[in-house]
């Protein structure tokens, strides 16, 4: 069911997929783009202020990633930084210029897309392979169906995983910390004990960004899924976002795969709760992805679950406060909440 959107041998299609990137941050921020295949949008790097978004189409072949910068400080043309300085952002970073053509400085959160891998499918992920920066969601979306994105966020639903402030703070391992402990003066770090204070806006490397070891990279010797096992950054990623990419080889419980034609909003700061709609559901997803659609006794299965009309979104989501970047909220969580663009169609049409 979750494999890796194969590489696409067809052409490219008119430009005409929607895809809205949203800041509900309570700061600026400014999302960078990188095309791998396809057509991109106009503007691969922009500011977005607080509670605005910006819409632009790509094509429908469109392959790319979307993340966020902070801190951001370019000259008046956009070409590099401003007043000289080495980097223009804070995280996120891609080689100091406001429009992106390589993707960016890690750590940083990911939102991955395939719109079509010329198998009639769309596949996306939230990905903390490279680290994590920023809090993220995925929504995929139908632009034919304007109730497709109603959703109760008070309503329990049976995929909610309970995950403690205290747990999503101390997630990261102190030493893939991007503002890890001082050292002493002998040069040794003192292992920190649970009343330790985190910073609280500290992006976390991954093991592979910042080791870069074939081990944790999953290459050389390790690039295979039964040589290339997750460490603990994967296993604590994994604990508070099940259904993020946590490592190289995390397809079967990281990757969604849904009909090829859904739109894309990319949301910053969304909120939420920690999800396992993978595992909660991988009859019903690895149903969608080989047929299109989800049958009869799957709706079934959907409606005892309790899924009612509930969107699918794809979260991460981390708080706290450093320099002019400031996340107010309290914890870190991926959510991935109902199923994505077919079956939340199908759960919509019981009625």
């Amino acid at each position: 069911m979750a494999v890796k959107a194969p590489r696409k041998l067809h052409r490219r299609q008119q430009s005409t997929t929607p895809l809205i990137v949203t800041n509900r941050c309570s700061d600026t921020i400014w999302p960078g783009i990188s095309t791998q295949a396809g057509d991109g949008p106009p503007d691969m790097g922009f500011e977005l202020q607080p509670g605005s978004s910006r819409s632009q189409t790509v094509s429908e072949d469109w392959q790319g990633r979307v993340w966020g910068r902070t801190n951001c400080s370019f000259n008046d043309a956009g070409t590099g930084p401003a007043n000289g300085r080495r980097k223009a952002c804070g995280s996120g970073d891609c080689y100091g210029v406001l429009q992106c053509v390589v993707g960016g400085d890690v750590p940083v959160s990911l939102a991955e897309m395939t719109l079509d891998a010329g198998d009639g499918h769309t596949y996306y992920d939230i990905s903390l392979v490279d680290g994590y920066n920023l809090p993220i969601a995925i929504d995929p979306y139908s632009g034919s169906d304007p109730n497709f994105l109603s959703t109760n966020s008070s309503f329990q639903l049976p995929f909610d995983q309970s995950v403690t402030s205290d747990e999503c703070a101390r997630w990261c391992p102190w030493d893939l910390q991007e503002q890890p402990p001082d050292e002493s003066s002998s040069g040794v770090v003192t292992y920190p004990d649970d009343q330790v204070q985190r910073p609280g806006f500290n992006p976390c490397f991954s093991a592979c960004a910042k080791w870069n070891k074939d081990s944790d990279c999953c290459t050389g010797p390790f690039n295979s899924p039964t040589k290339c096992q997750p460490g603990d950054y994967s296993k604590n990623a994994k604990k508070v976002c099940p259904d993020a990419y946590s490592f190289a080889y995390d397809d079967q419980t990281s990757t969604f795969i849904i009909p090829a034609g859904a739109g894309f909003e990319v949301i910053f700061c969304p909120g939420g709760r920690s999800t396992t709609i993978l595992s909660t559901y991988i009859d019903e997803m690895l149903q969608l992805a080989q047929t299109g659609k989800v049958d009869h006794m799957g709706r079934r299965s959907l409606h005892k679950k309790g899924v009612g009309e509930q969107k699918q979104i794809a979260t991460v989501r981390k708080s706290g406060a450093r320099k002019k970047f400031r996340i107010r909220s309290v914890a870190l969580m991926a959510i991935l909440v109902a199923a994505a663009y077919a079956v939340a169609h199908a759960v919509m049409s019981w009625s």
